[in-house]
């Protein structure tokens, strides 16, 4: 598990240019594996210790992720500052998180509380996931997004609260997630485009009417 960790970071990112500097120089690679400690001893039910490596690994890198929370494989956290991950949260295969990234819960409720994230999602910079919902496979989600309903696979949210824009996501580069579509930009398009044509139309009835009236005279 920790190898697929390690090899994903050199199909995701471009920066990445030898096995040492990412070994070194990369905080979402060693919140990984100081949390991948921390879950085992979890789920051996050890007090106290996993909690302990987990608030080691938050200072040291940044990222604080339960040692509860389930993490697969091949997960990348790019950048990685800011990002918080609950403890009943799961994190699918191959997903990449972006950094500011919360998978966080509402309220006090107990139980699963924390997302389900599916595999192969892209969760963009700064995006708020919370709430015990199911975000399926393939999904992204835009950068600043906050989501609080389920999101069903091969889907694209954007938006406060997040909108699902598009529902294929098939043949997408995970990297452009920059590219998605600017949905606020669109309606004004289509209002400033239906006003024009209103104004038009108005024109044209007000010419016909001052002929009318000067046909009259």
């Amino acid at each position: 598990m920790l190898l697929a960790d390690f090899r994903i970071i050199f199909e995701r990112d471009p920066a990445a240019r030898n096995w040492l500097e990412v070994l070194c120089c990369y905080p979402g690679l060693h919140a990984l594996v100081l949390h991948r400690i921390a879950h085992g001893l979890h789920l051996r039910q050890l007090p106290f210790l996993p909690r302990l490596i987990s608030h080691f690994s938050r200072w040291l890198t940044g990222i604080e992720i339960h040692p509860g929370a389930v993490i697969g494989r091949g997960v990348f956290i790019d950048h990685g500052m800011g990002v918080v991950i609950g403890e009943t949260a799961i994190v699918g295969d191959y997903t990449l998180i972006y950094q500011g990234v919360t998978l966080g819960g509402t309220g006090k409720e107990s139980g699963k509380r924390h997302p389900t994230v599916g595999e192969h999602v892209v969760v963009g910079a700064g995006v708020k996931v919370l709430g015990n919902i199911q975000i399926g496979n393939h999904v992204r989600i835009g950068a600043g997004s906050i989501v609080l309903r389920n999101v069903p696979d091969h889907c694209t949210v954007v938006g406060v609260p997040g909108r699902i824009i598009r529902r294929s996501g098939e043949g997408v580069c995970p990297l452009d997630h920059g590219q998605l579509p600017d949905t606020e930009a669109t309606v004004i398009r289509v209002l400033l485009n239906r006003i024009e044509r209103l104004e038009q139309q108005l024109q044209t009835l007000q010419m016909i009417s001052g002929n009318n009236h000067a046909s009259t005279l």
